[in-house]
């Protein structure tokens, strides 16, 4: 176990239907960092993931957005599933939960389907992303410049296409949280 993450906190932001691996791999990455996750959900109790369209393992919520302090964490993790962040798009709480994190230039890191969230929070336009390729003509729609790599990182933002890609991204949410507060450098029309 290193101690790259010692003294971070990491919320997941994730509901019933998330990807197994996308919320667990990176979890267990921060931890193994000597970092923090706290799950957070629309939901009390435990959220069950999918393996695909299987159903997977539970994991316990550890705070719901109705009792939620944003300052005590220093990234965002928004794993992918078909459900999870199609559902949670549609919750303001959590689009402005989010949004916080833009607004003061913490690190957010969304994977397969996660950025559908970051489209409902107006936050992908300019940025250079990747994504399933299921929702990039929805990401371009929304003005994001869309590209087919691994991972890709833009001012504090971490985009991966699907888990086999979790290596690299597990790698830079790490990297993108212990490096903090990011400002987004403007870009030329």
């Amino acid at each position: 176990m290193a101690d790259r993450a010692k003294g971070r906190t990491v919320a997941v932001l994730a509901s019933n239907g998330f990807e197994e691996s996308e919320l667990f791999e990176p979890k267990k990455a921060v931890e193994a960092e000597g970092g923090v996750v706290h799950v957070i959900s629309d939901v009390s109790g435990e959220i069950e993931a999918n393996r695909h369209r299987e159903k997977g393992d539970s994991i316990a919520v550890d705070q719901t957005l109705d009792a939620l302090d944003m300052g005590e964490y220093d990234a965002l993790l928004i794993p992918g599933g078909l459900f999870s962040p199609d559902h949670l798009r549609t919750n303001a709480k959590a689009v402005g939960f989010v949004k916080a994190f833009f607004e003061v230039g913490r690190p957010v890191a969304a994977i397969c389907h996660g950025p559908q969230l970051l489209i409902e929070a107006d936050e992908v336009k300019g940025r250079r992303m990747t994504s399933v390729p299921a929702i990039r003509t929805d990401l371009r729609n929304a003005g994001a410049d869309v590209v087919d790599e691994a991972v890709v990182i833009d001012s504090g933002l971490v985009t991966s296409r699907t888990p086999d890609d979790l290596k690299a991204f597990c790698d830079a949410l790490i990297e993108e949280t212990c490096e903090g507060e990011h400002t987004r450098q403007a870009r030329s029309a």
